[in-house]
This record gives C-alpha cells, sequence and structure tokens, in this order.
C-alpha cells in the first residue's frame, strides 16, 4: 500500500444554479483542482453523486464527466452511496492510488438538486431510507431526523432550543466563506422563532436544498512534493454501515456506522480524537451533528450536545467544527457535500482558510452520513510538513 496525498483541490459557490446544467457544475470543480494540482492528464475519475437520475434525467456521470473534461477514454465510473457519496467517491479514489493501480486521480463531487418543486426533490432524498420499511409507509428524510431528535431529547433531558448553537455555529463560520450558501449570521432567538418542518425540527436545523460540485486530485505521497507546493497526506479512509431503517439498529441513538468507520480511521492514522485539531462533521439536521460528535469519540453518549452548549465547537474549542459553514450554511449538494468537507479540510491544513483558520492545525477529519447513518466514512487528512 502506497501513502497517497491531495496535490490539488476545486470548488464552485454552492446555491441555486438555474443556468448551469450538472455537467458544467462538475466540469467547473474538476477544472479548478487539476489547475491547483498542476497536471494535465489523470488516469481515473471517480464521481460521487446520489440523484443525478431522479433529478437531472442523467446517469453514467463517470463517462459524461469525463468526456466534458477533456479527458475522454480513461476510467470513469459514477459512487453512489447517498448523501455520502462524494466520500465514499474519495475512498474509491484513495484505493487505486494505494493499492498501485493508478498514479494521478481526479475525485469529484456534483450535485444538481433545485430545477425541480420541492416536493421532488423530498421525494427522491427518500431514496436514502429503506423502501420497504420506511419510505413505503410515507416517512420523509425530515422526518426520520426528527424522530431521531425527538428521542434524544426525551433519553438526555434537553429542549429544542439547546440546539440553537450548531445552527449559529455554522452560519458564523459561513460568513468568511465564498463559496458558502449562506453568508450571514443568525442568533439563537431567531432560531427558536423558525418556522417548524417535522417537530421538533426547525427550519435553521436543517441544511438546504442546493447546487454544487468539488474536487480533489491524487497521486502517490512519494510523488506529490514534485508535482504540489502544499500536498496533504490522506491519513485514513474508512466507511463503516449500519442498517438503513433506523428501528432495526442496535440503538438508535447511536450512530454505529461512525463508531466503525472513525475507530478503523484512528487506527489507520495511529491517532485519537485528542489529536484532531478540526472536525468537518455531517450536520444535514442539528441532531446528527450531536451524534456525530459521540460517534467520533468527541463526547460521551448523550454529551455532544453539551459540547455545543459549552461552546466548544466553536473555531477556538475543544474540537471545532463545520469551520466553513458545514451542511447548515455553507450548504448541502448532497453527493458533492463529502467532498467539499474534504476541500475544507485541506484548506485548513495548508493554512488558508483565512478569517477561518484553525490555527496550528495539522490533523483534520471530515464525516460524511448516506443516509440516516447506515453509511458513514471518515478520512483524516495530514499536514506534510518539511
Amino acid at each position: 500500500m502506497r501513502d497517497v496525498a491531495i496535490i490539488g483541490v476545486g470548488q464552485i459557490e454552492v446555491g441555486e444554479h438555474w443556468d448551469t446544467s450538472l455537467r458544467h457544475l462538475a466540469l467547473g470543480a474538476v477544472q479548478a483542482a487539476i489547475a491547483d494540482a498542476g497536471v494535465a492528464q489523470a488516469d481515473a475519475l471517480y464521481v460521487g453523486n446520489m440523484l443525478s437520475g431522479e433529478l437531472a434525467g442523467q446517469e453514467h456521470l463517470g463517462a459524461l464527466v469525463a468526456d466534458f473534461a477533456g479527458l475522454r477514454g480513461i476510467e470513469a465510473v459514477k459512487i453512489e452511496a447517498a448523501c455520502g457519496s462524494g466520500a465514499a467517491a474519495l475512498r474509491m479514489g484513495y484505493v487505486a492510488v494505494a493499492g498501485g493501480l493508478a498514479d494521478v486521480v481526479i475525485v469529484a463531487g456534483v450535485e444538481k438538486m433545485t430545477d425541480v418543486l420541492g416536493q421532488d426533490t423530498t421525494a427522491a432524498l427518500t431514496l436514502a431510507a429503506d423502501g420497504d420499511y420506511e419510505a413505503f409507509l410515507g416517512i420523509t428524510f425530515v422526518a426520520v431526523n426528527a424522530l431521531l431528535m425527538q428521542r434524544y431529547m426525551h433519553e438526555y433531558g434537553y429542549s429544542h432550543q439547546d440546539f440553537a448553537p450548531f445552527a449559529v455555529n455554522a452560519h458564523k463560520n459561513a460568513v468568511n466563506n465564498p463559496y458558502a450558501m449562506f453568508r450571514f449570521p443568525i442568533t439563537a432567538e431567531r432560531f427558536a422563532e423558525a418556522k417548524m418542518i417535522a417537530t421538533p425540527i426547525n427550519l435553521l436545523d436543517s441544511s438546504p436544498i442546493c447546487d454544487g460540485a468539488a474536487a480533489v486530485v491524487l497521486a502517490p505521497a512519494d510523488m506529490a512534493r514534485s508535482l504540489s507546493a502544499a500536498p496533504i497526506r490522506i491519513a485514513a479512509s474508512a466507511i463503516g454501515t449500519d442498517s438503513l431503517a433506523v428501528h432495526d439498529r442496535r440503538d438508535p441513538m447511536v450512530l454505529d456506522g461512525a463508531v466503525i468507520s472513525t475507530r478503523r480511521a484512528y487506527e489507520q492514522a495511529n491517532a485519537g480524537p485528542e489529536d484532531i485539531d478540526l472536525f468537518e462533521l455531517h450536520d444535514a439536521f442539528s441532531v446528527m451533528a450531536a451524534l456525530s460528535l459521540e460517534g467520533a469519540g468527541f463526547a460521551e453518549k448523550g454529551q455532544g450536545l453539551r459540547l455545543a452548549l459549552d461552546g466548544e465547537v466553536g473555531m477556538d474549542g475543544k474540537i471545532p467544527v463545520t469551520t466553513m459553514g458545514g451542511l447548515k450554511a455553507r450548504g448541502h449538494p448532497v453527493g458533492a457535500t463529502g467532498m467539499y468537507q474534504i476541500v475544507e479540510v485541506v484548506q485548513q491544513l495548508r493554512g488558508l482558510a483565512g478569517k477561518n483558520q484553525v490555527k496550528d492545525a495539522r490533523l483534520g477529519m471530515a464525516q460524511n452520513i448516506g443516509g440516516s447513518g447506515a453509511t458513514v466514512v471518515t478520512h483524516i487528512l495530514e499536514r506534510m510538513d518539511g
């Protein structure tokens, strides 16, 4: 196995791209990553995406994006793992380079969600749930997370307002991210007054429907220094899974997929939660932020929310999260989200996060979740000093 490094990153602004096609979204991110890496060609392309067939009427994205980006002929496939598709694609790219099957690999995540009616997007997102035992009964993806939040509050004695610090922190950080969809701050009071969507989840608990694309270029670490002035090593790459249906889980209040993938990642990186300088978690809904902190070992069961209440998830806290706005404020174009997280960790480790820079960041972790926890992909990135 070879060490793998990220030698280039690229992203486009998250938002409602009415006049930009799916292929053009992907092209923008891929071209930016290639330019940053300073390479002209690649051996393979992996595209993370969840809903192109359902919402854009387009499958076969691997060959489509490769052709449109001027890379016709290379190995190119689409990777799907619900909302975890972006990071799952990175995992495939990592395996290809680590295993010696390719030297230069491009990994992109792309999603276009805003060209259809909201009800159609809601129905499409439900494909991430168990079709026979959840979606068939009419439950939406928001409703699944609402049930998790309701149970979390019941189990541990929290109120809905206790979740406000996650959203407040995300919006505060998004202000300084030119690629974020919502670049404005919010208050705890505004959180309390937000429109209810599925009790107890309100509008400001929730990440937005949006379009976007982000990409990276991978190469063997021993080649990376000759290709990039600031390569970032992938110290760990791991996937853990659980049941799609929440009712089938060992404990609905534990993301076993996160526990498994994070444990594997820590073992690979020879690190623990105490060594991580920042954590780009999957805050599709506020309750998932709390469950992710617990699953990743930053808090005991039921105490993930306490970290936020105590101010420990801010830029100067014990474990900074959503440092560029997270899913909540940067936006959540589902198949691209995992790649945005990776790009943002690379920015931090390169020291290029501007006003949101985590001081002396050396190890950064990103965790991308598919569905309500059925697929969890964890990556740990490391600054390559010297």
